[in-house]
């Protein structure tokens, strides 16, 4: 493990920015962290202790160069309604035992998420559900601190809860705590605009501090942050007997996912827009770290904090350095500067605290959305409303649901057509985008472009099904772009392949990878390829399925007039279809065919007639297989010539049987010849290299047949026989 990996290479044209980022962060992280801390139950300078060694141990094991950890809103706000629901009040002593604990325990969660390696869960959140989902917490954390700029303390829950504290806000307002956060926050939002870089935010809060000395805005009813102690925090050990075990267990597993959620969907987020990449599962153990630390120094749980990482990103932190130094700053504030947090106004540090929020709601998100993807605009609105009604993990829940569900849907409808052929053009094509495609007579092409499963298998079968007419004889299916198969859609094809066959009509699955083969064959429905129903190619069903070449096409196609189509099915149909449909099998395969032949060559009557009129049209012999294919069958079953039936073992059957054989080779030679002169060229070398993998396999049978080959040219074995 990597510490400080974010400091490795470090230059020093990163000191500046680091430094004054920092000092920022642990400006902004003062009232933050103490307004969190007394919402999760315990005294607001908790909330500073969790601002020194948490965001240490985060920036130790962090992988982000910019991300900032600490006391944050959606943590504090579950311990603060556990406590409630437990009955414990907020600051008791009891609460002091709880709140800590509640953190230790979220640190131990996280640390088993790390071991389990569960920060991939990032990867199955698209972005609407990101966007929806960061929106959301930083909306639902601006209104949080809507009351403080009225003049009341923070607000807490989800939507409902905080409307109601706005509304009992305003029945309270007060006039110069809103003129200072409006102001405040009006000025940030045009310096940002105006000048980006220059640190308004530290200006406006030396400004609060200079109403307060000088004006004594305090006097006049406006809320200050309250004063604290001096001294860093001492370490707490845990005390498990003091409290509910299962209690807090439960409602920390709860934490611990929230804070993983929301802290990889920041942090990638913040990655993804400045061009960087994290590390999910390092961020995971950071996290851990984080928490554990806070627990020891009784703080409330801790989490990533989007509005503390955007004021780093606007002021150009550019590493891991910026949390320490604002780890350094706070402690020194702790030590040397608690009599200042007393002066700064609470509308002030509010209004800085919104105009970072400001900047993470992803508006422009959901703008583009709607205007190009009305369904991913619904999942990114139901993942902001889901955070905003029911909380973060809640919203995170439902975007991740939608998000699966329009992926079925979206699979379930997918793109599909029927094919063509174009005349003097090789190859097939869409009929719909082509209108010179045209369609073979008594055939239906079928392209399909997703992978077969439960939601589509009835829009696949309907397709086929209501394409038949009366004078079709094949239906051949490309399945080049399918990907896998299951179980309920493997059941519908063998199905389809046997009703087909009872109608008469030929039924072939092609072009598709070998391991969908693998797949049938584990789904149990491997007695297709078996069958014939699994071709190759496209080309290698039509030939199969007894289509003629040039292709006849269909009579309405060509206008009254049949025009033909040239194509050569060998060109597509001779790289070892054997080896594709059957992998590692493809030996054992060829080894069976051959023997199958081999008993049906035994019943086969008037061998003689069979040596001048050939194999071809032979059933159960080969289904029209490629040259190559054809030709390393033909040479396995002279392989195997000893394994006839003893009563066919004769000198005078042998020749015929071999002459049956090698007369079936010539024909396919003379046909490349004739048809495809570069394949034969293809076949020649093939041979060779067959000849020498047979040698290897099996080297007696090898040498026998070259002995009986010898005897055979030099006629001895034919004189005998004669």
């Amino acid at each position: 493990m990597v510490i400080f990996k974010t400091l490795q290479g470090y230059k020093k044209e990163y000191v500046v920015k680091d430094l004054l980022a920092g000092i920022v962060i642990a400006a902004v992280s003062i009232p933050i962290s103490m307004g969190y801390a007394e919402v999760a139950g315990i005294p607001a300078i908790y909330g500073l202790y969790g601002s020194v060694f948490p965001i240490l141990l985060f920036a130790l094991f962090s992988t982000s160069r910019q991300f900032i950890f600490g006391v944050d809103a959606a943590p504090a706000a579950i311990v603060g309604a556990a406590l409630s629901t437990w009955g414990i009040a907020a600051g008791s002593e009891e609460a002091l035992v709880y709140v800590p604990m509640t953190a230790l325990f979220t640190g131990l969660w996280l640390l088993l998420f790390y071991f389990l390696r569960a920060g991939k869960m990032v990867d199955y959140i698209s972005t609407p559900v990101m966007g929806g989902f960061i929106s959301g917490i930083a909306v639902t954390i601006i209104l949080m601190q809507v009351p403080k700029v009225l003049g009341s303390g923070s607000g807490s829950g989800e939507l409902p809860e905080l409307l109601r504290h706005i509304y009992h806000a305003v029945l309270q307002i007060h006039p110069l705590s809103v003129l200072l956060g409006v102001v405040s926050l009006l000025v940030i939002v045009a310096a940002g605009k105006l000048i980006p870089k220059f640190p308004m935010a530290i200006v406006v809060m030396v400004f609060g501090v200079f109403l307060t000395c000088v004006c004594h805005v305090d006097a006049y009813g406006v809320r200050l942050l309250s004063q604290v102690e001096p001294g860093l925090p001492k370490l707490i050990l845990p005390q498990f007997a003091e409290v509910d075990i299962s209690q807090v267990m439960g409602r920390s597993l709860m934490v611990a996912l929230v804070v993983m959620a929301e802290t990889l969907l920041s942090e990638n987020n913040f990655a993804f827009r400045n061009g960087y990449k994290i590390e999910d599962n390092s961020e995971v153990l950071a996290c851990a770290a984080g928490n554990i630390a806070a627990a020891l120094v009784g703080c409330c749980p801790t989490n990533g904090s989007i509005s503390r990482t955007s004021m780093n990103d606007q002021y150009g932190g550019k590493t891991q350095a910026v949390s320490i130094v604002a780890a350094g700053a706070m402690a020194l504030l702790l030590l040397f500067g608690t009599g200042f947090i007393g002066y700064l106004p609470v509308p002030v540090l509010t209004a800085i605290v919104i105009s970072a929020l400001m900047k993470v709601v992803e508006w422009d998100l959901a703008e583009r959305l709607f205007k190009v993807s009305r369904q991913e605009f619904y999942i990114f609105a139901a993942a902001f409303v889901g955070v905003l009604m029911l909380g973060t993990i809640y919203g995170v829940i439902i975007g991740i649901v939608l998000s699966f569900v329009a992926v079925i849907l979206r699979k379930s409808n997918p793109a599909r057509t029927f094919l063509g052929v174009i005349p003097g053009k090789d190859g097939f094509y869409d009929r719909r985008k082509n209108r010179y495609a045209c369609e073979i007579q008594g055939v239906k092409l079928y392209q399909f472009g997703e992978s077969l499963f439960f939601a589509n298998i009835k829009a696949f079968q309907e397709d086929i099904e209501n394409c038949i007419e009366e004078d079709t004889r094949a239906v051949i299916v490309d399945m080049g772009t399918v990907a896998g198969i299951d179980i309920t859609a493997a059941d519908r094809l063998a199905l389809m392949a046997d009703s087909f066959s009872g109608r008469g009509i030929s039924f072939y699955l092609t072009e598709h990878k070998d391991s969908i083969n693998e797949q049938m064959r584990k789904l149990g429905i491997g007695r297709l390829i078996e069958e014939g129903h699994v071709r190759r190619t496209i080309t290698a069903a039509l030939h199969d399925a007894g289509v003629p070449e040039p292709y006849p096409l269909k009579k309405s196609d060509a206008d009254g007039e049949q025009r033909l189509h040239s194509l050569s099915a060998e060109t597509e149909n001779t790289l070892e279809e054997f080896a594709w449909a059957f992998g590692e099998e493809a030996v054992s395969r060829i080894e069976e065919q051959v023997h199958t032949i081999i008993r049906q060559i035994h019943q086969m009557p008037e061998l003689e007639k069979l040596v001048e009129d050939g194999l071809e049209g032979q059933p159960g012999t080969w289904k029209s297989l490629g040259a190559i294919d054809e030709d390393e069958l033909v040479r396995r079953l002279e392989l195997h010539m000893d394994e006839l039936p003893e009563e066919m073992l004769t000198q005078k059957n042998m020749r015929l049987v071999w002459k049956l054989l090698e007369n079936r080779r010539n024909q396919i030679r003379e046909r490349l010849l004739r048809e495809d002169p570069e394949e034969l060229e293809r076949l020649e070398a093939y041979r060779k290299k067959l000849e020498r993998r047979l040698e290897k396999q099996n080297p007696e049978a090898a040498k026998r047949l070259h002995e009986w080959e010898a005897e055979v040219s030099g006629g001895k074995i034919g004189q005998a026989a004669d």
